[in-house]
């Protein structure tokens, strides 16, 4: 395939990629028959004639464990063990694989499970019920003397392998509303003792990641970007590029926005991206260094704000007026990368109608939509290969689908006739974002004469995730971005008299959601003063939440829930050693509620974190083992990320390069993670992120037992010594 672009329609088709993710609206689940000895009995479901079961995963797995949850609602409903249960990724397709929650195909948002529960277990069902139909109609006998148990269809002495009659199965018409299993019945659904179904291929190494591609003809491409958000290039040398070994040459993007260097192998890439020289325009670029960007911050909240987000400010003043207490606080979270183990990276190969897309792909319809405007070819011509992906935290996808474009532009500049692998290295990862935007708040409580809460102004400032991408209409209103109040102004607690305001900070810093988006700083927030109001009426920080929770709702009752179980497993009201402190904190996010509470010890001033204590309630526990491995490692991300991580800018650039100076969480940071599933047949809702917003409040909150109050991350800049 040969691509051939001016410069008026390659900046056109650039500009279009942008919109990727607004590709939205599906039909309905369509059923292929059955060929070459394969049956499709649903979108989700595959039988070969040798009885193999086949789950096609919806949603990409970058080790949240989605995939293993999918295969589980299928065995439960075929009556089989997971680990007969083979996975397969879902190529691209919206008709049929679409988040219903979003209405394209993608993953995030912790709503693989929460959207696709009753899908997955009505296309068990389903399969079930055909199966076994089709076996009475072979044996001429009722279908109700029929039952299907670990791959196999008995009714007396009568047994068929499910492969012996999955082709004239899938020729039946699939049943409306299949018979669901009752909860009761469930054996794989909440199975502690169920492992993940790609450890063994994890382990081994055999699993591919978007990483380990390389195909024939194959060339590697990085790019020379801006060393300043919003730079745009003037000019290059690529003169001394020429001396590496390996290197093929290097293309200025059109749009300016830098060079693709082009080589045999990575190694060579980035060797001759180093020799290159550049010039850049930084004219519109961002050039403050972190102090001023702060400053400007602190400054925003402690003005008017630009959007009312909540209730009404002259009614909040009054209220704070007649307080008979007012605590007042200001916080400050600096920029966040999402630094996963796998940095960005892709392929792109022409095929015989288009191109072949080789990715740990998070939006299938983001990436192509961005390749289809880019390459000028239909979104259908454009296959998309899903991989497994070393992590994500929300990075590998993006409302301007940017490493998916970067590829496309990659990919034609080159004329579009061998494969394409863009590569971003580590140091490319941390300073080139997507981050979580820095955010400042400032925050007002006023009290009555019992301690209650009589009024909470709250501001906050922040650059908007969503404005000006094509999620705008949905999740902003009246000029107010939901991402950046979201735990906020929809808190549980009862609070009268709350005003929530909001200032948009202008920066041309590229911001996107990261691992609980907005809750990753507004829970701190809401924690960390619930904590100081209890403190102020001297009451317990425990008893003074649930004081809060009086509305009966069922929201506040399993809030209310999980924090009594958070209190009694960690023992909360047994007395600590005068080194020892624990705090709490309690969050609702993506559906799921989670309270945590950490215990620290303080020796020769160092803060040693020795255990986390967590209850959750994410609805039906689908897979226990998961639950608690997201629980852990969203505690870890949480704590981790305020105990060290920060990005900051020196005149525009980012300091920081590599793990050295952005330190992962290590092993012996916490030295126990105990998490308690709370029982429900709710349906199951985010577990992903929500571990995530708690478990730096509750860190704080043990913290200031002993002594200090940090309300600016990262904590080790701002007084905190940690072991």
């Amino acid at each position: 395939m040969t691509n051939h672009l001016s410069r008026r329609s390659f900046l056109k088709s650039a500009s279009a990629a942008a919109a990727a993710s607004l590709i939205i609206g599906f039909g309905p689940d369509k059923v292929l028959a059955a060929s070459d000895g394969i049956s499709e009995f649903t979108p989700f479901i595959r039988i070969s004639s040798d009885g193999v079961v086949t789950a096609i995963i919806k949603h990409f797995e970058c080790g949240q464990g989605a995939a293993t949850g999918l295969a589980t609602l299928i065995a439960e409903e075929m009556n089989m063990p997971l680990d007969q249960i083979e996975i397969e990724f879902a190529p691209a397709d919206g008709t049929r694989y679409a988040n219903l929650l979003f209405g394209s195909q993608g993953t995030g948002g912790s709503t693989s499970l929460a959207n696709s529960f009753m899908q997955y277990r009505t296309a068990g069902a389903a399969a079930r019920e055909m199966l076994i139909t089709a076996a009475a109609e072979q044996w001429g006998i009722s279908h109700e003397t029929v039952s299907l148990d670990n791959g196999q269809l008995i009714s007396g002495s009568n047994v068929l392998s499910i492969g012996d009659v999955a082709g004239n199965a899938a020729q039946l018409n699939v049943p409306a509303e299949p018979t669901l299993k009752d909860p009761s019945e469930f054996t794989v659904i909440g199975n502690p003792n169920t492992g993940r179904l790609d450890n063994a291929a994890k382990t081994t190494g055999t699993a591919q990641y978007a990483m380990d591609i390389h195909l024939d003809g194959q060339i590697a491409a990085v790019l020379l970007r801006s060393p300043r958000f919003g730079g745009t290039l003037v000019s290059m040398d690529d003169s001394a590029a020429s001396e590496i070994p390996g290197f093929i040459r290097a293309t200025e993007i059109p749009t300016g926005a830098g060079v693709v260097v082009y080589a045999q192998t990575t190694w060579a890439a980035f060797q001759a991206r180093m020799a290159i020289s550049a010039e850049w325009d930084f004219s519109n670029a961002e050039n403050r260094s972190s102090d001023q960007i702060k400053s400007d911050l602190l400054a925003a909240v402690n003005s008017e704000p630009e959007h009312h987000a909540k209730g009404d400010r002259t009614a909040t003043e009054e209220a704070l007026n007649n307080a008979t207490q007012i605590i007042e606080q200001e916080f400050f979270f600096p920029n966040l990368a999402h630094a996963p183990m796998e940095p960005l990276t892709c392929t792109i190969a022409p095929a015989e109608n288009g191109v072949v897309l080789y990715d740990g792909c998070q939006s299938p319809a983001g990436g192509q939509a961005a390749l289809s405007a880019v390459l000028q070819i239909p979104a259908e011509n454009v296959e998309v290969n899903t991989l497994y992906a070393g992590g994500s935290f929300g990075r590998r996808s993006t409302a301007t689908a940017d490493y998916h474009v970067e590829a496309a532009l990659a990919f034609a500049l080159n004329g579009g006739h061998q494969p394409v692998k863009l590569v971003w290295s580590r140091e490319d990862d941390l300073a080139g974002g997507y981050y979580r935007p820095a955010v400042a708040h400032k925050v007002r409580v006023g009290l009555d004469e019992n301690g209650k809460i009589s009024a909470w102004d709250h501001r906050t400032t922040s650059k908007s995730i969503f404005k000006g991408s094509p999620f705008e209409a949905f999740l902003v209103h009246n000029g107010v971005d939901h991402s950046s109040v979201e735990g906020i102004t929809d808190t549980l607690y009862d609070l009268p008299g709350q005003f929530v305001g909001l200032t948009d900070d202008k920066t041309p810093i590229t911001v996107s959601w990261w691992r609980s988006v907005g809750h990753s700083h507004t829970a701190f927030v809401m924690e960390c003063m619930m904590d100081m109001a209890a403190s102020a009426a001297e009451q317990d920080p425990i008893d003074y939440r649930l004081a809060h929770l009086t509305q009966g709702t069922s929201d506040q009752a399993r809030l209310a829930e999980v924090l009594r179980i958070a209190a009694e497993k960690s023992d909360w009201g047994r007395n600590l050693q005068n080194d020892r402190a624990r705090g709490i904190a309690v969050h609702k996010s993506f559906g799921t509620y989670v309270a945590e509470v950490v215990e620290i010890s303080q020796d020769d001033s160092y803060v040693q974190i020795e255990k986390v204590t967590c209850a959750v309630d994410c609805g039906v526990p689908v897979n226990p083992d998961v639950i608690k491995a997201q629980i852990e490692s969203g505690v870890g991300y949480g704590i981790g990320h305020a105990m060290r991580n920060e990005i900051t800018l020196t005149d525009g650039e980012v300091d920081q390069f590599n793990f050295p100076d952005y330190e992962p969480l290590r092993i012996n940071d916490i030295r126990a993670i105990e998490t308690h599933i709370v029982p429900s047949t709710e349906p199951p809702s985010g577990i992903g992120e929500p571990g995530t917003p708690p478990a730096s409040a509750a860190l704080a909150n043990a913290i200031a037992v002993l002594g200090m109050r940090v309300t600016h991350h990262p904590m080790n800049k701002n007084g905190v010594d940690f072991a």
